[in-house]
């Protein structure tokens, strides 16, 4: 009898004991969670000061060198006064006070019209074409010779041709802009297509799927990373070519805007603008990264 009562004493002690821990675990996770939520935090500041703390210091000795060319060159502006001369240009950079004098706000603005033009037909044409290039040996040995000659030309050296062709400086340049920024777009979707594994084709070959279907639901989703890389390389080519092209053909542009500053002597407003095409360039190349990264999610399997 009293081996029974221990044995029950024993089985009703045990529930208990394992409640107790259940209670204490339940009672202890409301303490764990900010301790959890600080050290994330500090977490996500350590790795935002290890990429701001080196571009800071990057930024720092810039501004060193700057300041010692500026005292061991005659003319050249210390960064205090190009920041002055700063000041005066973006207090007002749409001013218009006649066809060739213009604020720095518009004549960016040209520059991007151009490169959009000669950029967007660039991408209408070399995409297309890399895909065929790609698909199709024939294409490919057919095309190659032409792309393996031009390919190596300066991009200044095509807006003669253009100024030829067209007449007039405007079209030159958006068409100097499309040269020299198609082949890198025709290129890299040529060598997408050629990486796609032949399993995939034979498959859609056993399926008998149209071309057109082979394009869309196997090709594109593949190459895509290909065609990304192709247009960030292209979009900036287009915008260094700009730049030279405008000083050779006058107007309003940043390039253009350069070149007057120059006749002017104010190397300060130089150094602003060339500031200021990097800032843009860095822009577009972030807007196109954000581009490819949203079309990369919506391309993966069950996006």
């Amino acid at each position: 009898m009293s081996t029974n009562l221990k044995t029950h004493a024993v089985s009703l002690t045990e529930p208990v004991r394992i409640n107790a821990e259940v209670i204490s675990i339940k009672k202890a996770a409301p303490v764990a969670k900010p301790a959890v939520a600080i050290a994330r935090l500090r977490a996500s500041v350590r790795r935002l000061l290890q990429k701001i703390i080196p571009a800071v210091l990057g930024i720092i000795v810039l501004l060193a060198l700057w300041q010692i060319a500026a005292i061991s060159s005659k003319g050249f502006p210390t960064p205090v006064k190009t920041w002055e001369a700063a000041k005066v240009i973006f207090a007002d950079p749409f001013y218009i006070d006649g066809p060739n004098d213009m604020g720095i706000g518009w004549n960016i603005l040209a520059s991007l019209k151009r490169v959009a033009i000669g950029f967007g037909l660039a991408a209408l044409v070399g995409i297309p074409a890399g895909f065929l290039i790609g698909r199709f040996s024939f294409i490919n040995r057919m095309f190659n010779p032409i792309i393996s000659l031009l390919r190596p030309v300066s991009p200044l050296a095509w807006l003669p041709i253009g100024l030829l062709l067209f007449q007039r400086a405007e079209p030159a340049s958006s068409w100097t802009i499309f040269i020299c920024s198609i082949w890198p777009m025709i290129l890299n979707t040529a060598e997408g297509v050629m990486r796609i594994p032949q399993d995939y084709l034979n498959v859609a070959r056993v399926l008998k799927l149209s071309e057109f279907t082979v394009m869309r639901k196997i090709l594109f989703p593949a190459v895509l990373p290909y065609i990304l890389t192709g247009v960030r390389l292209s979009i900036g080519i287009a915008w260094l070519v700009i730049v030279a092209a405008e000083m050779l053909t006058g107007g309003v542009g940043i390039g253009f805007w350069i070149w007057n500053e120059w006749n002017n002597l104010n190397v300060e407003n130089i150094i602003i603008a060339i500031l200021l095409i990097g800032a843009v360039g860095m822009l577009l190349e972030q807007g196109l990264m954000a581009v490819a990264r949203r079309l990369h999610d919506d391309t993966r399997p069950g996006a």
